[in-house]
């Protein structure tokens, strides 16, 4: 019986490897988990957004039977914006699937798929921590790419807004913070106008939070309401103060807020976030709904073995980066 020709069998097509890689489990990140972004599919590899403000003026008093003063309809600006290209591929040898067979099974494509499959959990790790990257970077106000230092987008420039801070004196004992988080909402409403919003989520540094949870009216306050066993638990997951929910921003890998700001995010808004997928750059994929991740593969010269390659085309946004507060302290 002749051996399989695992490496021409449907494990390796586009479809199937696209699958895989979107039934692997990976651990989730932050952004993710907090569901911030509207997310869907799209046939271009481009976005367009109106860019405009909703203007309200107060009308002045005059004699009736006088000519009425004109209103002018607010004006729009649309402006393109690129979804980013993210690939990375492996090669893997046939060298390094021979005699490979998966645990107790005589089934040499299951011990094939199960490598396939540990090279695509590489690959999509890879992948999600550049998304969030890209996510965090979306929140701040500036994309930037994985050497750190490279501006892939600016959003300030880009919307034509300025950004946004508030500083924190926690040095000061007797700094009433209840009243920087009133003004924390203020800046908020004040940026969104007339938008609503249901809550506001602060994703802070290491120090900002120990700053914040270690001031001596975050801590009164919170004891009095919460009981002297809340001190002791590790808030840094998120807790409560002022009708605003604080928590530590876990970073790793060149994904992270710096320990000294926090970043104050209005909740609820109405496509403030926004993710797009553009598809693949495949023949077969062209003008289709994009996917967040897509995965291919072709063979090596002489059958050596088979190129694998993952991507995904995404496009984040803040809409409205102004109203996104940068914390400081001092």
């Amino acid at each position: 019986m002749s051996a399989p020709d695992v490496f021409n069998s449907d494990l390796f097509s586009l479809r199937s490897l696209t699958l895989a890689i979107r039934k692997l489990v990976y651990t989730p990140t932050r952004l993710t988990e907090l569901n911030l972004f509207n997310s869907r599919g799209i046939d271009t590899t481009s976005v367009f957004i109106d860019i405009g403000q909703n203007s309200v003026n107060l009308v002045a008093a005059s004699e009736r039977g006088s000519t009425p003063a004109t209103v002018v309809g607010d004006k729009y600006e649309s402006r393109p914006f690129k979804t980013r290209h993210l690939s990375q591929r492996s090669n893997m040898l046939a060298e390094e699937v021979q005699n490979v067979r998966l645990f107790g099974s005589e089934d040499t494509t299951a011990g094939v798929e199960m490598k396939v499959n540990e090279l695509l959990a590489k690959h999509v790790t890879n992948l999600a921590l550049t998304k969030e990257n890209h996510m965090l970077g979306a929140v701040k106000g500036q994309i930037i790419d994985a050497d750190g230092s490279t501006v892939l987008l600016d959003l300030h420039a880009e919307m034509g807004t300025s950004a946004q801070t508030l500083d924190f004196a926690f040095t000061t004992a007797t700094t009433k913070i209840q009243n920087t988080v009133v003004a924390l909402k203020r800046k908020i409403d004040e940026q969104l106008g007339g938008t609503p919003y249901t809550s506001i989520h602060v994703l802070c540094g290491s120090a900002w939070f120990d700053a914040f949870t270690g001031h001596p009216k975050v801590e009164e306050s919170w004891l009095r309401f919460s009981g002297s066993s809340n001190l002791r638990d590790d808030l840094r997951r998120g807790f409560t103060y002022g009708g605003v929910t604080f928590e530590e921003y876990r970073g790793g890998a060149g994904v992270t807020i710096a320990t000294d700001e926090a970043w104050a995010i209005p909740m609820g808004v109405s496509d403030l976030f926004i993710a797009r997928y553009a598809p693949a750059d495949y023949m077969e994929t062209v003008n289709t709904i994009g996917l967040d991740y897509y995965a291919k593969s072709e063979p090596m010269r002489m059958n050596k073995g088979v190129e694998i390659e993952t991507q995904t085309n995404p496009l984040f946004l803040c809409t409205r980066p102004n109203a996104v507060i940068n914390l400081t302290k001092s």
